[in-house]
């Protein structure tokens, strides 16, 4: 829940600044808004320069079309939403709105042209309104690549004062200092009258549940988390959201079933009363269909083009040191199924059975052995392994379809047997080659946080989810940050 309304941009860049977030916030969006009519300027004149280079005699009239667009370029972003505060520095809201707008404007374009019989360039709708739309994405995506540094070095936050218990407080702080480009940092917390003096990691405890209100005016916070508890009712959120109004702080729910989004979740008015409608998640149909053809594909495909690199690969193991290149082990699959995973061979041949005599060295919690300097680890296996190399085999289950290219880590049987009830959720979809887990810390993961978030993936997942881990796979992978 969100208390307010959303500004337009000219109120945006008009309103005098509350906060220290405010004032980034507003500077930002003048950032965007410069930004995107750059790239407007920039498919104009690519477009009119590449058709004046071609000796295409342009009209008068088509150059005061397309430098019209200068204008109507961010008029159209902006009804479509790409200048909501909400809108960018996570998600794939920004986007849609940048694709949405080029797609509102184009049809506007061409609704207009046909009603008043206006000749239009095919040019301005078929190709210099495509490449705004390409030129802006890149440039979004690129200045959210820069907003992300700069809160990964504590700059750009939004101060959060969080309601609740102590453990689902210390829960959102961890979640917020390991993946500070979401903006927020928690400054405060009001707990229940009886836990006043409990210790929360640093956080400063400002007030009870009824001084969440006078909270917030005392440290000028840009929103507020309540948590789930019991004590926080209809009623009692009613009077907080009445309280906040004045100030225009924002108020954030979170609903007491975690790791539930996107489009399952919707809010149902029934009888006067907002209910939030749940849908089940689907692991079968067309959607999984389509999801089993898609990797498949890029697992063949993948095969093919990479099967000289390879190559190359087996013959360095071989070289470097002694026994095969690759490595099977058994692991378990979709639901509770043993296959053979393959990856190439990264430490000594005997590493199983010296396993033993290192159990007390794991540096991992939880059912998984890890040590970050594994003395059973080559040379060549240390390379392989940072920047995980050593799991391209894996496309061989993948396309035998006994992995996905994204899914819940696959576990080891003994692992599995360790497995609570609820931790067995992961076993409802495949394994899968990279996941949440892969984009959100690898190997740096505490054991809980691992299983969070491949639960996460299994009550969230889609085909637009997979691509999106693919494309952050990517440049988690290069950097061969917590890989061992």
């Amino acid at each position: 829940m969100r208390v307010g309304t959303e500004e337009s941009v000219v109120a945006l860049l008009g309103a005098v600044p509350r906060r220290g977030s405010s004032i980034w916030t507003q500077a930002y969006l003048r950032l965007l808004l410069c930004g995107d009519t750059v790239c407007a300027l920039l498919a104009c004149a690519c477009v009119l320069g590449v058709r004046l280079t071609a000796g295409v005699y342009i009209p008068i009239a088509e150059f005061v079309l397309g430098f019209g667009l200068l204008v109507t370029w961010p008029i159209a972003l902006m009804l479509a939403g790409a200048y909501r505060q909400r809108a960018n520095g996570e998600g794939t809201e920004e986007f849609k709105a940048v694709f949405n707008g080029g797609v509102g404007l184009m049809a506007t374009t061409a609704i207009m042209a046909y009603a008043t019989q206006t000749a239009v360039a095919r040019s301005f709708v078929m190709a210099m309104l495509p490449l705004a739309v390409v030129v802006t994405l890149y440039y979004r995506f690129r200045m959210r690549k820069r907003l992300h540094r700069r809160r990964a070095v504590g700059e750009y936050m939004r101060q959060v004062i969080a309601v609740g218990h102590r453990e689902s407080i210390l829960d959102l702080v961890v979640q917020f200092r390991r993946q500070p480009h979401h903006g927020m940092q928690v400054v405060g917390a009001c707990l229940p009258e009886h836990s006043m003096d409990v210790d929360l990691d640093g956080i400063p405890v400002m007030g009870s549940f009824g001084d969440v209100a006078e909270v917030v005016a005392h440290s000028r916070a840009d929103a507020v988390a309540v948590l789930a508890c019991p004590e926080l009712d209809g009623a009692a959120l009613r009077r907080l959201a009445w309280s906040l109004e004045t100030a225009r702080t924002d108020l954030f729910v979170a609903p007491a079933l975690m790791d539930v989004a996107g489009p399952r979740i919707s809010i149902r008015p029934v009888a006067g009363m907002p209910l939030l409608h749940v849908e089940h998640p689907e692991f079968g149909g067309a959607r999984q269909f389509v999801k089993s053809v898609f990797d498949r594909c890029v697992a063949g495909l993948a095969l093919l083009l990479l099967s000289l690199p390879l190559l190359v690969i087996v013959l360095v193991i071989r070289l470097t040191s002694q026994g095969p290149a690759l490595f099977y082990q058994t692991r378990v699959g979709r639901g509770g199924r043993e296959f053979r995973l393959v990856k190439f061979r990264t430490m000594v041949v005997d590493a199983e059975q010296l396993k033993g005599q290192l159990l007390e060295a794991n540096e991992f919690d939880g059912v998984l052995f890890k040590i970050r300097n594994d003395p059973r680890i080559t040379k060549v296996g240390a390379f392989l392994r940072r920047y995980s190399l050593d799991e391209l085999p894996q496309l061989l289950n993948v396309f035998r379809g006994e992995m996905s290219l994204v899914g819940p880590r696959p576990p080891l049987p003994d692992e599995v047997a360790k497995y609570r009830t609820d931790v067995r959720r992961r076993l409802v979809v495949k394994p899968g080659m990279t996941g949440l887990w892969q984009v959100s810390g690898r190997s740096d993961l505490t054991w809980e946080e691992s299983v969070r978030l491949d639960l996460r993936y299994v009550e969230n997942w889609s085909l637009i989810l997979d691509l999106q881990i693919l494309w952050k796979t990517w440049s988690v992978v290069t950097r061969g940050e917590g890989a061992y």
